[in-house]
């Protein structure tokens, strides 16, 4: 028997109940995307494939390298200093990401290239990130709530010491402490994601097509300011109210204007 007791932990059913709605916004936002956009269009899913490899390539892999290169370098202090956190996560991210998708355009897109298949590759780069982040996140959860609620808690922790124990009582214990709809914040912020990944797509195509790499520059710094400012806003008030109002607003303005672009461009 474990130190500390699992058995007696149960996760309410709203909380079920909201893992469940995020889990199938998740799948279900990038799915039904990307079955609309190619019947209205006829856009190729290897676009959408092509953009999901990119997000799995640029941004999970070698991004995760470079961050694990710094942390290594300037230790676990540096990224405890707000600016340095906000300037240095917001370029990284938007570095990785937007340079990804132009070298992937350029590489592997050269003779399908155009602005229906660049939207496919934002659904399939946005699609990818709302899976992988949030979709596994929401089984896994689903799973260690059935679990806890079932008494096979302490199965999770069966031969572990008292230190392993509590460090996996403190990650779980959102899921019985947390408010339930504060779950679904995360299925907002990736609706809000995957629009600005389509309209960053189309920036970035728009910077292949014309020759004009300032565009894809335009991308990064774009990618950079909404990721920093939502780190500080996060890091000064605390509130994730304010910080998903200002994705939902950055991305809603971005959207308009790549419709307006994209209606007038050929």
């Amino acid at each position: 028997m474990a130190d500390m007791d699992f058995t007696q932990i149960r996760v309410p059913g709203a909380m079920i109940l909201c893992i469940t709605i995020a889990m199938i916004i998740a799948f279900g936002v990038p799915i039904a995307l990307i079955i609309i956009w190619r019947k209205k269009t006829g856009a190729g899913l290897l676009s959408a494939l092509c953009g999901a490899g990119t997000f799995i390539v640029f941004a999970m892999i070698l991004e995760s390298i470079l961050h694990n290169v710094i942390l290594s370098v300037m230790g676990q202090e540096a990224f405890t200093a707000l600016p340095f956190y906000a300037v240095y996560g917001g370029l990284a991210a938007g570095f990785f990401e937007e340079m990804g998708r132009y070298i992937s355009m350029r590489l592997f897109m050269k003779r399908s290239l155009d602005k229906k298949e660049a939207i496919m590759f934002g659904i399939g780069h946005g699609g990818a990130e709302s899976i992988l982040l949030l979709g596994f996140t929401s089984i896994s959860n689903l799973v260690v709530s059935v679990m806890l609620n079932s008494g096979l808690g302490n199965l999770m922790v069966m031969g572990t010491d008292a230190d392993t124990q509590q460090k996996l009582y403190d990650q779980l214990s959102p899921l019985w402490m947390t408010a339930p709809p504060m779950m679904l914040v995360g299925a907002l912020e990736r609706i809000f994601a995957i629009t600005f990944h389509i309209c960053a797509s189309y920036l970035v195509y728009r910077a292949v097509k014309d020759r004009r790499f300032t565009l894809c520059l335009l991308a990064v710094i774009l990618h950079a300011l909404m990721d920093g400012v939502m780190v500080v806003i996060l890091k000064t008030t605390g509130s994730t109210f304010y910080a998903e109002a200002f994705i939902g607003v950055f991305a809603a303005v971005f959207a308009i204007v790549t419709i307006r672009s994209y209606s007038g461009c050929s």
